[in-house]
């Protein structure tokens, strides 16, 4: 376990509100924005014998709608705030081996602030490897439950090549394709990280217990509940947005309506790039994975070179265009070279870019990640532009 920076109390206050509120609930989590960790469990534990004073003291730093969802919500967190104590956590924790990671851990995966007010409040952890590859090095294979041969194949193949690449293989530890590209990464010899929809005691499903336990061996099992919950069904959805923290998210096979598909819809959001392996066209188990590519939200891939090229970062050291003039900057791909092209000082919403640059919505949140790994653009709230000193050309 790596440095930790958090005060013991912001860390036990992490440790309960994981426990009291449900995964992806954007109230606790502005909640704790605006008081802090420690500063928000105090003001539930008011809020519970004393509501009134609890709602004047946020209504002088709040907006009323914010006061009232969090006064509101406090009905639902209640029931469970006797079962959220620390020490009783820790127990949990320790008889299975697990630990908890919380922001400003050295090895907490900065990707999933990303997620704002949805993301997890504190991590628990499984394995001797490092949390911190569910960011911008791990690549996430997702897809059917039911997969085909074919699409087995294609998963492993691509999970092969991404570990042979020195990445991390990220996936939710289900039948099919999932448990398909952790089995190939661990072929491999390389990393791979299961993200649970229930406590990390719990490996589940069940019958894929074998593989998970090797996971343990070579990576990570991770969840955003305490040890000792349960994997509902809801948080099998709410767990998708973790899995699409990964650097790239890669839908193999998906029906019309999948799970996978919510995956790829939190990487959209969050300006991760989507990719999407083409099957038979009269193939049920790839019709989402076409819907995907047709809609301009995927980009088509057939291997895992493929998927490689998504993340791979741009080099700004690399100045030198070949015409004699260190100044300029070279880029490998035509559409970063367009949509870097297309920003400039103002920050320029991701719809005007699409028509700026020339290139198709899916091309420009791929193009965006790359620039922004390279360190020449960045996020300004709903929009994007270039990092100051960045030269212009």
């Amino acid at each position: 376990m790596s440095a930790r920076t958090a005060e013991p109390a912001d860390v036990d206050a992490r440790m309960s509100w994981s426990a009291v509120a449900e995964p992806a609930d954007a109230v606790a989590g502005w909640l704790v924005q605006t008081l802090g960790a420690a500063g928000a469990w105090e003001w539930l534990r008011g809020a519970i014998s004393d509501p009134v004073a609890a709602t004047m003291r946020l209504v002088e730093r709040a907006a009323p709608a914010d006061v009232d969802a969090a006064v509101a919500s406090v009905a639902r967190w209640a029931p469970r705030v006797d079962g959220a104590e620390p020490a009783d956590l820790r127990r949990r924790a320790a008889a299975c081996g697990a630990r908890v990671v919380v922001p400003g851990d050295g090895d907490w995966p900065t990707s999933v602030d990303d997620l704002g007010l949805v993301a997890p409040h504190a991590l628990w952890v499984r394995g001797g490897g490092d949390p911190k590859a569910l960011g911008a090095e791990g690549v996430a294979i997702v897809g059917a439950r039911a997969s085909t041969s074919y699409g087995d194949h294609v998963a492993a193949a691509i999970a092969a090549d991404v570990v042979g690449a020195g990445r991390t293989v990220v996936s939710g530890g289900a039948f099919g394709i999932d448990v398909t590209a952790h089995r190939a990464a661990l072929a491999a010899d390389g990393r791979t990280i299961a993200v649970m929809a229930g406590g990390v005691d719990r490996l589940y499903p069940a019958g894929n217990a074998h593989i998970l336990e090797r996971v343990l061996e070579r990576g990570v099992v991770v969840s955003e509940v305490p040890p000792g919950w349960a994997p509902h069904r809801s948080r099998f959805l709410t767990r998708n947005r973790l899995i699409a923290c990964a650097g790239v998210t890669v839908v193999v096979e998906a029906a019309w309506r999948s799970g996978a598909l919510s995956t790829a819809t939190h990487a959209q959001r969050l300006l991760r790039p989507v990719a999407a392996v083409p099957g038979p066209v009269t193939s049920a188990s790839s019709a989402g994975c076409h819907r995907l590519v047709r809609d301009g939200q995927a980009v088509l891939v057939t291997n895992g070179q493929e998927v490689l090229e998504l993340v791979e970062p741009l080099d700004p050291s690399r100045a030198d265009s070949g015409d004699g003039d260190p100044g300029r900057l070279e880029f490998d791909r035509p559409e970063d070279r367009a949509v870097f092209d297309a920003l400039g000082r103002r920050t320029v919403e991701r719809s005007e870019l699409v028509a700026a640059a020339g290139v198709d919505a899916a091309a420009v949140r791929a193009a965006l990640g790359r620039l922004e790994l390279a360190g020449l653009v960045e996020a300004r709230g709903l929009g994007w532009r270039r990092v100051r000193g960045v030269p212009l050309t």
